[in-house]
């Protein structure tokens, strides 16, 4: 399926207007006036884009505040803002390479912050045994937030049982939970107990709830300056100026739509919480079908979900997201559809 025009909560195709429940909008900023002009107001003072190293002798004061204000938002000592969160997320990793002995991932763990030679952090269910050892070694370990396919986030008290010999440093990506969940929609990591011996990364695309394109990477002081040392940050494009002022703008634009979505959120939780081969949680906006014929079905009922084969699973994913600016009849008529289906 083809458009030639970005879907709102609704989309017209071939004259016919359909229910859209698909995409990462979370917030529904991408198609919201107010923040059109925002975006609009920064272009005419910034411009289009920024085709500059960020370690050049000319340099924008807007990355500065942005970033100060991101990590602030994030509760860490500091971060840096890139062109993409796939970018931050390779670079995070190639800074990491050069600190840690060996990397563990978790189940479902977004190939952008995956490494080849990662080993799993749990093994038949149990944690593997060489995080358990009193070998002093530093390590780290990638995790998604909340992981491919799932509606809640990880539990992370596994990380108590890591023997405290180790340095860890634990990487999260935020992309998916970062603008939606968490006080204030900062996502799940600031709530993460660190112990001495663990040291929080995060990394996250701005281009889903926040819909400005680019990345983050967030820790301490010294990890960041590593990674502003990297040949690949030097070498690479920065993110939008205008892109950053905006997200700086928008905050209270932001913080009014997570408290929509919110409510839209529970307001379908408490309709369909009961239905079977269903998978879903009352704080996120993504929710599962286990049913392979359910998108055409709601297709014939002019609801289009996002449908597809992800590489690691067998059968059809069947993805309904939930945005800011649906209203409460486009919910009820998606609720009802899939009460009778």
């Amino acid at each position: 399926m083809q458009l030639n025009q970005i879907p709102k909560t609704t989309v017209n195709i071939n004259g016919e207007n359909h229910l859209y429940f698909s995409g990462t909008s979370y917030l529904g900023m991408s198609n919201l006036s107010e923040f059109h002009e925002i975006i609009f107001k920064n272009i005419k003072k910034w411009g289009s884009s920024f085709g500059s190293s960020r370690n050049a002798n000319i340099k924008l004061d807007v990355y500065e505040k942005a970033e100060r204000t991101i990590s602030k938002f994030l509760k860490r000592e500091d971060c840096v803002a890139v062109s993409s969160g796939t970018l931050a997320g390779l670079l995070a990793l190639k800074t990491l390479e050069k600190i840690g002995t060996s990397f563990f991932y978790m189940p479902k763990t977004h190939p952008a912050i995956l490494p080849k030679n990662a080993i799993p952090v749990f093994e038949e269910n149990n944690l593997n045994s060489l995080l358990l050892n009193s070998k002093k070694e530093t390590i780290c370990i990638v995790v998604d937030a909340i992981a491919t396919l799932e509606t809640a986030p990880y539990n992370f008290d596994f990380l108590k049982l890591i023997s405290n010999q180790k340095k860890v440093y634990l990487l999260v990506d935020e992309s998916h939970s970062l603008g939606v969940l968490g006080e204030k929609g900062n996502g799940i990591s600031a709530s993460i107990n660190n112990s001495s011996h663990i040291e929080l990364i995060v990394v996250s695309s701005l281009n889903k709830a926040f819909s400005v394109s680019g990345g983050v990477i967030a820790g301490n002081k010294n990890f960041i300056n590593l990674v502003k040392k990297e040949s690949l940050f030097i070498g690479s494009a920065p993110m939008n100026p205008a892109f950053l002022e905006s997200f700086i703008d928008a905050q209270e634009l932001y913080q009014n739509q997570l408290n929509k979505l919110k409510e839209n959120c529970s307001y379908v939780f408490d309709k369909i919480k009961n239905l079977d081969k269903l998978q879903i949680d009352e704080n996120y906006p993504v929710f599962f079908v286990d049913d392979e014929k359910i998108a055409d079905n709601l297709l014939s009922k002019n609801i289009i979900i996002t449908s597809f084969y992800y590489p690691t699973i067998i059968k059809k994913v069947n993805r309904i997201v939930l945005n800011a600016n649906h209203t409460k009849e486009q919910l009820d008529f998606l609720c009802k559809n899939l009460l009778s289906n």
